[in-house]
């Protein structure tokens, strides 16, 4: 006679590992004005435009260069590192900017490929911001620090080689192993200035939000004159507000003929003329 035993076996699958969640942005709407409305012949906003934004005549000066190599390695990957210098302020502050375009308005679309790429929200050591433009909209997801350097004064941005150390002691790890390990050093090593502009910003409100005008005097394409360009902006922290509130805006600036219907690319153009 065969005895047969027959064990019982509990297997116990285990859940799957919940992915972490999506950012959370906030919001940046960003438009521009005409600087031929907007502007004095001094290159200074008119007292129509800083009476209408309860603005000051004071404004706060912002010197801001960004590094790349020649063949622009970063920014076509993308990333933009920035080293800007504020009125005021005594260091300098590095901001390590990776870049998604939202393409048919779909944010959440954007926020998924970056937590797919390592950003999700158990990340804190970056901020995830909308953009919103005239007709098109980015995801921006900085790392800000803070750096040091003795020798420098005022409104001095450093070297080239000091901005360039600065940079590379300071990278975040994500920036560092984007394409291989020690690619964003090896690209800061090769990197030079684009810039610098020295852009002025005045603080004033509009419909009960804190808003900024800055003026970014760029280099024009021959490379012998400026070219101004002049940005209004608002934060929120709802994409209703900055919905609803980015339409009400443009409404506004036509009405005083003061709206220029472009996106704004501070940074393409300067890293397409420098």
């Amino acid at each position: 006679m065969v005895c047969t035993a027959v064990l019982a076996v509990s297997i116990t699958v285990p859940a799957p590992v919940q992915a972490a969640s999506n950012m959370v942005p906030d919001y940046e709407v960003k438009l521009l004005m005409q600087p031929s409305a907007v502007l004095g012949s001094d290159g200074k906003l008119t007292s129509a435009v800083r009476t209408a934004f309860g603005m000051p005549s004071t404004v706060t000066k912002m010197n801001i260069e960004f590094l790349d190599t020649n063949a622009k390695d970063i920014y076509t990957n993308n990333w933009i590192p920035r080293i800007r210098k504020t009125e005021g302020e005594s260091d300098f502050e590095l901001t390590y900017k990776k870049r998604y375009p939202i393409v048919n308005d779909n944010i959440t679309a954007a926020l998924t490929l970056a937590n797919q790429e390592g950003f999700d929200s158990t990340d804190t050591n970056y901020d995830a911001q909308i953009e919103w433009g005239y007709l098109n909209k980015t995801l921006s997801i900085s790392n800000k620090k803070t750096g040091k350097k003795s020798g420098y004064s005022g409104m001095d941005l450093p070297s080239a080689s000091d901005s360039r150390k600065l940079l590379k002691d300071n990278i975040p790890g994500k920036m560092d192993k984007w394409l291989y390990t020690g690619w964003g050093t090896a690209m800061l090593d090769a990197s030079r200035v684009y810039g610098p502009v020295l852009a002025k910003r005045s603080i004033g409100t509009w419909s009960g939000l804190e808003t900024y005008i800055e003026v970014w005097p760029i280099k024009d394409a021959a490379g012998t004159g400026i070219d101004n360009v002049v940005e209004i902006s608002f934060k929120t922290n709802s994409s209703t507000t900055a919905s609803t509130k980015h339409d009400q805006l443009i409404t506004y600036l036509q009405s005083q003929g003061w709206f220029l219907a472009q996106d704004s690319l501070k940074t393409q153009l300067i890293m397409d003329r420098y």
